[in-house]
């Protein structure tokens, strides 16, 4: 027997436990796999790259197919054979799962620079094969080889149905990736059943851009910005946008201790088809509340302010019990059960089952909340604190709460307010095992408030970039800091990424270039449709000194494209960045420390909207998929790629379910008709609306169609259907009881992490926290306005310097609350502040 490959230690973990049944039966439209189409010809018809394409060429020594081997990992029991029921010539392999408990079995092409087909990076490759199956837990896998790195899995891109007889599995792959030079490929079986595969086929299916000529000069490489003729209605915090494409902005009192006073709370919903602003009745103060879209559209609010802080310091920022969700339809707020504590900043994760998972944030008394709260989708409604797993652990304000593809949570470390968790700043929480294993690497990770962090395009890479961040507390100069982290790797950690760029900086004397280390906290990072990442906005100290600069990161290079167009608009504190559907980036708010309100609305065009006609989706056979289903678009001209976008919902540099999930294509002869191929991993893609985009050749998308993506009915466990005179003989099956749908494929990774995994803390309420905790001296003006308690360091420690620069930044006339004055900004005792 040939010996596995190391590669089978780096494959799949399928999470749950499924009953496997043998099938024999392609099943039909209106089962669980959604619209089955049938493939449609490759688009090309190039040379074939497969070494031993028919596997009729075999080996003396084990009989498998010359330029073939076995793979894999796990407990389980299988066998690989060569059998005669081929599809072509007299031979096939049959890859057989008998006995399953964890893991996956692969056939694939050898890992041998002679066997191994040769790729050109940039380039995309049209993959086929013949094959028949009994069980729906199968997948076309790739494997690709780095020069530096060496063999690494690649993605998953297609499941294979259930078929009685042979059918051709057509797909394409994504853009081959810098560095790479070979892939291998093959079926994964993670399952029990059996899957017989043939007549291999692997042609370049490049489509060359068309180099269309930009005429808008500087825009052509910059984009551009363009500052709307309206004005925001509201003191928006929060930025969600709707699956109707409409924009709903969130203030409450809006950071505005008047409006709290009167009971005046806001929200308005934006509509950018026709550039109207709608304002709605909002019940309670939602300022600085959390905030996901549930798996049906609708928007899941929870908690919020109960309380600004006191000026004689007896207490900080409170939150509350109330949680609410906002209805597209109605464009009107419905109150849900309580939570079971305050939650002022909590985090707000979307699972994979529909759920919602929420962490940090302040309490009724202003401590921090050491309770973790879950909401159900089942029972819509939160549950109570002993039915939801506890570590007791005080995860902060706001932490970015990363959805990974086996069901745990990464906390990237990036948070607002105070330092990072203790340890490395950045975990990984299992919530089933309810443990906590820290992740090393975080660089400098008690300055990382306010930093942004996002799951890179794709979301089945599991790469997350960390980018700039502050402390509001010691206020030195935000960071040109950015980490890169890997979750694939078996003991994942992050390493250093490159350097945000630098821009210009206003500190009160104009804008002028930064130097040394001088970055940005309150990052906004947006994942935009051609596959990079916009960062835009943000400013070097707390609540001040807006910092103008944007650029693209490219997750294939690992660079940043430098000097973008940026926003004439300041974007610090309570300002938000977010994807539009059509493909355009709107930003909002700036709340700087003297208690102001910037209502300017930004819109960004990106480079790629400049470079002529754009690709269109002219159809979409069916709005609502399901998981491992196979779905029809057609578009007007070719494209190279598709995608589901999830929609924003951001606030204080926060979105940990902003993701990008790859859609592997099926491209038709006529190239434009066009079958994509949805993951079978409801982590990787959590239900809900999303928007699918079409990118051609030159990265230029469409506007986007808004698609629904499972939901209960695909996330119940596979169901029977039985099927008279069932019968087994060898690879072939002949009627069974079969399953209807795919299980999840979940991978093996994160599963040597060398950190010792942290049980539950001892059972306590709660945390304590300093009411300065926002970096706000409560000593001088109003609830809003926040002087620091700690300046800038190149401001002197002397009345006229503090005063000097609390003038340069317009915080006009301060009052004295109480007698105290430790900043000595009153030295004449009248009451009042640098007058």
């Amino acid at each position: 027997m040939t010996p596995l490959r190391p590669r089978a230690r780096r494959t799949q973990r399928r999470s749950g436990k499924r009953s496997r049944t043998a099938a024999a039966l392609l099943l039909t439209a209106g089962a669980s796999f959604g619209l089955l189409l049938a493939a449609p010809a490759p688009a090309t018809a190039g040379s074939n790259l497969v070494v031993n394409p028919g596997l009729e060429s075999l080996r003396a020594s084990d009989a498998m197919p010359t330029c073939w081997e076995k793979a894999g990992w796990g407990d389980n029991d299988f066998t690989v054979t060569t059998t005669d029921q081929s599809h072509g010539g007299g031979k096939a392999l049959a890859l057989s799962v008998t006995r399953r408990v964890s893991g996956d079995r692969k056939v694939l092409m050898a890992e041998d620079s002679s066997c191994a087909p040769s790729v050109t990076p940039s380039h995309q490759y049209d993959l086929s094969l013949w094959y028949k199956s009994t069980t729906p837990d199968a997948s076309v896998t790739v494997f690709r080889h780095d020069v530096k790195a060496g063999w690494q899995y690649w993605t998953d891109l297609k499941t294979l149905p259930v078929s009685a007889g042979y059918t051709r599995a057509t797909v394409r792959t994504p853009v081959v990736p810098p560095g790479t030079d070979q892939i291998t490929w093959g079926v994964s079986v993670y399952g029990t059943g059996t899957v017989t595969t043939d007549d291999y086929d692997m042609e370049d299916a490049t489509q060359p851009a068309a180099g269309a000529v930009c005429t808008a000069g500087d825009a052509c490489v910059k984009g551009s910005w363009a500052v709307m003729p309206f004005k925001n209605p509201v003191r928006s915090m929060h930025s969600v946008v709707l699956h109707n494409g409409k924009v709903l902005l969130v203030a409450g009192s809006g950071n505005d201790p008047a409006m709290f006073k009167a009971g005046t709370f806001t929200s308005a919903v934006y509509d950018p088809k026709t550039g109207a602003m709608k304002t709605i009745p909002t019940p309670v103060d939602m300022f600085c509340a959390g905030h996901v879209q549930l798996s049906d559209g609708r928007v899941l609010i929870m908690s919020g302010n109960k309380a600004y802080p006191a000026a004689d310091g007896s207490h900080g920022y409170e939150g509350f019990k109330d949680s609410y969700i906002f209805d597209p339809s109605s464009e009107s707020y419905v109150k849900t059960n309580d939570m079971n504590e305050g939650h002022w900043y909590p985090s707000a994760t979307l699972l994979g089952n529909g759920d919602v998972i929420s962490f940090g944030g302040l309490k009724e008394d202003s401590t921090g909340s050491v309770t973790a709260e879950k909401f159900s989708q089942a029972q819509q409604k939160w549950l109570p604190r002993t039915e939801v797993n506890q570590t007791w652990s005080y995860w902060g304000l706001y932490p970015s709460m990363i959805l990974m593809q086996d069901g745990r949570l990464f906390y990237s470390g990036s948070h607002v307010f105070g330092n990072g968790t203790p340890g490395t700043g950045a975990s990984v929480y299992d919530y089933d095992a309810n443990k906590i294993t820290d992740v090393p690497g975080l660089q400098d990770k008690d300055n990382r408030d306010q930093s942004m962090s996002v799951l890179l395009p794709p979301a089945q890479d599991q790469r997350v970039l960390t980018m700039g961040g502050g402390q509001v507390n010691t206020n030195p100069e935000a960071s040109r800091l950015t980490d890169l982290i890997d979750l694939k790797a078996p003991n994942p950690r992050y390493t250093p990424g490159p350097l945000l760029p630098q821009g210009t900086v206003d500190q009160g004397q104009g804008p002028k270039p930064e130097t040394g280390a001088q970055g940005k906290m309150y990052v906004s990072a947006v994942l935009m449709p051609d596959g990079k990442v916009l960062e835009t906005g943000g400013g070097l100290h707390d609540r001040a000194d807006p910092v103008f600069e944007a650029s693209m990161f490219n997750p294939a290079t690992n660079t940043f494209q430098p000097g973008l167009a940026t926003d004439p608009i300041p974007r610090t504190y309570h300002s938000s960045a977010f994807l539009l559907p059509d493909g355009r980036v709107m930003a909002v708010g700036d709340n700087p420390g003297n208690g102001t309100f910037d209502d300017h609305v930004s819109i960004y065009t990106p480079p790629y909207l400049y470079k002529g006609a754009r690709p269109q989706i002219t159809s979409v056979a069916n709005n609502r998929w399901q998981y491992a289903s196979t779905q029809r678009m057609t578009v007007d001209r070719p494209v190279v790629k598709a995608e589901l976008i999830r929609p924003a919902a951001v606030t204080h540099s926060s979105d940990p379910n902003q993701r990008f999930v790859d859609l592997p294509m099926t491209v038709g002869a006529d190239g434009t008709t066009i079958d994509l191929n949805v993951t079978s991993n409801p982590n990787l893609a959590p239900p809900g609306w999303y928007m699918l985009f079409a990118v051609d050749a030159d990265g230029v998308p469409s506007v986007a169609s808004w698609v629904h993506l499972g939901g209960p009915d695909a996330l119940e466990a596979p169901k029977g259907a039985e099927v008279k005179g069932a019968e087994v003989k060898g690879a072939e099956v002949k009627g069974a009881e079969v399953k209807d749908k795919a299980a999840p494929m979940v991978h093996d990774f994160a599963g040597k992490m060398t950190e010792k995994a942290k049980a539950p803390e001892p059972a306590h309420t709660s945390h304590p926290v300093p009411v300065t905790i926002s970096g706000c001296d409560r000593h001088y003006g109003a609830e809003n306005v926040c002087v620091p308690t700690a300046f800038p360091k190149t401001v002197p420690p002397t009345t006229a310097g503090r005063c000097a620069w609390l003038k340069a930044h317009d915080y006009g006339v301060l009052k004295l609350n109480g007698r105290d004055d430790p900043l000595k900004l009153d030295p004449d005792r009248n009451g009042r502040a640098c007058d």
